[in-house]
């Protein structure tokens, strides 16, 4: 399994709204470097969902449902979107504070290229978030 990052701005798309809806179209991806991250996503890796802007912090865990297809919110094929599913919410918020307190996170994509909306994260990341968000993953 392979794991990302996805942000939202909590005014455009919050945490809360995909409990709500289950699912969402992650689409509007204009960076060759993100685009590329959606290309290589595959059914049933976990995302971990980060809120930017306010809130700067890990909040909850989708799960990819739909691999690449071609971005209906344009008719350029170079541009793809994924269905994200809800997953889990994270029993503590893990914030972008905290994660670069960690010497084990200071290389994460999420540290070093902070403006990119979708990022990979590596198995040792993600169970660090996993611990200190305090959460036991569900799969």
């Amino acid at each position: 399994m392979t794991y990302w990052l996805v942000k939202s701005e909590p005014d455009v798309y919050p945490w809360e709204q995909l409990v709500k809806d289950k699912k969402i179209v992650w689409d509007g991806v204009r960076n060759y470097q993100a685009r590329n991250d959606l290309q290589a996503m595959k059914k049933g890796d976990l995302v971990l969902f980060y809120h930017s802007n306010e809130d700067k912090a890990i909040i909850g865990i989708a799960r990819v449902s739909q691999e690449a297809y071609q971005d209906p919110t344009t008719t350029d094929n170079r541009w793809v979107a994924v269905t994200l599913s809800y997953h889990q919410p994270l029993t503590n918020t893990v914030s972008l504070e905290e994660i670069k307190k960690q010497a084990n996170l200071r290389e994460m994509v999420l540290v070093k290229q902070a403006r990119l909306s979708v990022i990979p994260v590596t198995t040792n990341e993600f169970n660090i978030i996993m611990k200190l968000s305090q959460t036991k993953l569900v799969i």
